[in-house]
């Protein structure tokens, strides 16, 4: 994989240690509050400030308007909707308001439906997080009256409605590869390792992304405290059908999604970076536009660009809060197997250092 980005060679160490502890934190779709209290009290334990609000934590270092980074921190999940009855959470009729249908999430979600059967899973109580219950997965379909995934699970007859259930999960090491349900929660760890290597701006970490919803509490702040802002990177991981198209590229960024144009200078400095310092990237719009390309050839339907976070506030604001998308590419998007290299992490790490630190992680 070559040289590492990172001055110390024990950073990644580091960073894969903090990841291992939030792996092991559940936070399904719509029951996030437990992981977020988990966010705050390390967060504070570091002299950072939190703010929390309903679906969004607000960290904030010594220079607030240093740098801003967001990441959501809700990761796929099963909520008990009736008895013995369970529904893939971030799918619920009560999200769809916010969902478009032109989400990568929405779009891939029917065909990962059998990747869960035999998975080990976790009840949990939403508010402090206690273990409720273990159980396995041992069918998951679509039911189209719904049109959500359904799932059967033996060992939790017990749950009553609104009872999250997580996968169960661990993070996987081999060779130059990190495995485990890493959208969002490798972001989160970002972050947080950022902060414990001394960042000082302000990080959002919002709930409900995957409903489609993270972008209003986002919003919602910049609003009701009169700040705008063209400098907001929005950390994520970003989905590929195998390791050959993630390899071509150690970051994906962006120059739109479905819903907005990106037209912050920090697009054009991550760029300017990366080319610098000879890390390989790609804008996930133009690789989407390549490959409809393609479908349209051979007489299939072209897919979304997909709908991102960012994307969403962009729009909703009229274009008065901008920024960027910086991403980790990733294979086996929303399994306890998804991948990536450890050589994207120590090249996110480095641009972020670069940008916000005095001194290189």
């Amino acid at each position: 994989m070559g040289a590492s980005f990172l001055n110390e060679p024990k950073s990644i160490g580091l960073f894969l240690d903090l990841l291992k502890q939030l792996i092991r934190v559940p936070s399904v779709t719509g029951a996030e509050h437990s992981f977020l209290i988990y966010i705050k009290r390390e967060l504070e334990e570091l002299g950072i400030q939190t703010e929390h609000y309903d679906g969004l934590l607000v960290a904030k270092g010594s220079k607030p308007l240093s740098g801003m980074l967001s990441a959501h921190i809700d990761r796929h999940g099963i909520i008990c909707t009736g008895p013995n009855e369970f529904q893939f959470a971030a799918f619920l009729a009560k999200n769809r308001s916010d969902l478009r249908g032109n989400s990568l999430s929405e779009q891939t979600y029917q065909q990962i439906a059998k990747r869960y059967v035999n998975q080990n899973v976790i009840a949990y109580e939403p508010y402090n997080g206690s273990y409720l219950g273990m159980g396995r997965i041992k069918d998951a379909f679509i039911k189209e009256e719904i049109n959500n995934l359904i799932f059967s699970i033996e060992g939790l007859n017990h749950l009553l409605p609104s009872t999250p259930v997580a996968f169960m999960d661990r993070l996987v090491q081999k060779d130059e590869l990190i495995s485990a349900q890493l959208d969002n929660v490798i972001s989160a760890a970002i972050i947080i390792f950022l902060y414990q290597n001394g960042f000082s701006g302000t990080a959002f970490f919002t709930a409900q992304e995957e409903a489609g919803k993270s972008w209003r509490f986002v919003y919602e702040w910049f609003r009701k405290n009169s700040i705008t802002t063209d400098k907001l990177i929005v950390l994520d991981t970003s989905p590929y059908e195998n390791r050959e198209e993630a390899d071509k590229q150690l970051v994906v960024l962006r120059n739109k999604d479905a819903n907005a144009k990106f037209k912050s200078p920090l697009l054009k400095e991550l760029k300017k970076l990366c080319k610098k310092h000879k890390i390989t990237y790609s804008c996930k719009d133009e690789f989407i536009a390549k490959k409809n390309h393609l479908r349209v050839e051979q007489g299939l339907k072209p897919i979304s660009i997909g709908s991102t976070e960012l994307g969403r506030i962009v729009m909703e604001s009229n274009g008065s809060i901008q920024g960027a998308t910086l991403q980790i590419p990733t294979t086996g998007y929303h399994t306890v197997e998804e991948t990536a290299s450890i050589k994207s992490i120590e090249a996110i790490l480095f641009i972020l250092s670069s940008l916000y630190l005095e001194e290189k992680i």
